[in-house]
């Protein structure tokens, strides 16, 4: 595998000191936990082992990762599994693909308030697909999706929305019969818009009134109730941005699309084309006016201050399983969608203990053995080598 010349890590390690001196009071201790995990990501700080090829002795530092969920070098094998678990969920029906964001005005309430505001994103955007399939109008049926939190545009600034993927239909209310939407078409957006911006502000306010909601800075004024009613006010006029793509070509499609956006981070490193005079340079599409890829330039600090706008909670869960794939139920009720739909039944497949290269080597096609230099033999642990004695981990939220 080809890695990129550059890395996020690379700016964190040239930059992040001067940014965190810089920045001291602002940053949350979830930042400050994901830039130190993605500065030491596979360097000798980690350990890890010394790896020798069988066939020609070209030897290699086999570094540890730092398993952040922010760490662009991190996702690969979390990725694959994921796609693997979900392989054995698809049903023999189209899926579509709805988008669900929130206006610029309620964005940087959100920056503000993640774990509260991000909750309210997801259970209003549940709610909203849930209430109007179930409605005899619509579809009446009980359907099942599940929903991946992005918070990012291609440019690195805060855009918090939800993508949705859902299968083209759903259980009767009794359970006994599969509903299908009609072809090409699954629930109405307009539908959907309204009743996603009246139940999300809403919460927004019931979570003001309880005390949940902080403000700082240019947002300090909505502390005051008036202003903040009024502000809601104004975003009720609005329409809001509910969307949904053409319908996915085949199950397999589902997965090789979505796949890619399950363990996304803000900005991939191969992205990334220059660091120089305290400037990034990155690509980036702006698909306002088209899908060219354009060059942006930013200052370092800039650069690390908006990748860190999208670090979650600690803890927080940026995907998750509504209806019939609802955790609770997913088993019992994906076996009936599967009877009703004339499928096979699921089969059982033994929790793997392979290594994990081989486990990597299975889900990606890519060989973490294969001798890089002369492509014959194979890497084979000789020595261990241990972490750093100065090196102090944060916390890991591998979550």
């Amino acid at each position: 595998m080809n890695r990129p010349k550059l890395e996020v890590a690379d700016v964190f390690r040239r930059y992040g000191a001067a940014y965190r001196e810089n920045h001291d009071a602002s940053m949350s201790i979830a930042q400050r936990r994901v830039m130190s995990s993605i500065e030491v990501c596979r360097t000798a700080a980690l350990g890890g082992h010394l790896e020798r090829c069988d066939e020609c002795g070209h030897e290699r530092n086999c570094f540890n990762s730092c398993r952040d969920r922010h760490c662009p070098k991190c996702q690969s094998l979390a990725r694959a599994q994921w796609i693997q678990d979900r392989q054995s969920e698809l049903l023999e029906v189209p899926y579509f693909h709805v988008v669900f964001t929130v206006p610029e005005e309620v964005a940087g309430i959100i920056s503000q308030n993640k774990k509260v505001v991000y909750s309210i994103l997801f259970r209003t955007t549940a709610e909203t697909l849930t209430t109007i399939a179930a409605d005899p109008k619509h579809l009446g049926a009980e359907i099942g999706f599940f929903a991946v939190l992005h918070s990012w545009g291609q440019n690195l600034l805060f855009h918090p929305h939800l993508h949705c993927v859902v299968p083209g239909g759903g259980l009767s209310p009794d359970g006994q019969r599969w509903i299908s939407c009609a072809p090409n078409f699954f629930l109405p957006v307009r539908v959907l818009s309204r009743l996603f911006r009246r139940l999300f502000l809403e919460s927004l306010q019931k979570a003001f009134d309880a005390g949940k909601l902080q403000f700082a800075g240019h947002l300090e004024p909505l502390r005051d109730r008036l202003t903040f009613v009024r502000h809601l006010a104004a975003l009720k006029e609005q329409e809001w941005v509910v969307y949904a793509k053409p319908p996915f070509a085949g199950p397999q499609q589902v997965l090789d699309y979505v796949g890619r956006y399950t363990h996304r981070v803000a900005i991939s490193n191969n992205r990334l084309l220059d660091i120089e005079n305290d400037q990034v340079h990155f690509q980036w599409k702006d698909y306002r006016v088209g899908t060219d890829v354009k060059t942006m330039t930013l200052s370092a600090d800039e650069f690390i201050r908006r990748f860190l706008l999208h670090v979650l909670p600690n803890g927080f869960q940026r995907i998750r399983y509504y209806g019939f794939l609802g955790n609770r139920y997913r088993q019992a009720k994906l076996a009936q969608c599967r009877r009703l739909l004339g499928m096979p039944g699921q089969p059982h497949v033994a929790p793997s203990e392979k290594d994990y290269r081989d486990h990597y080597e299975d889900l990606t096609g890519n060989s973490l053995r294969e001798c890089p230099q002369c492509k014959r033999g194979h890497m084979v642990l000789v020595a261990l080598l241990p972490r750093s004695s100065d090196y102090c981990p944060m916390i890991v939220d591998s979550s």
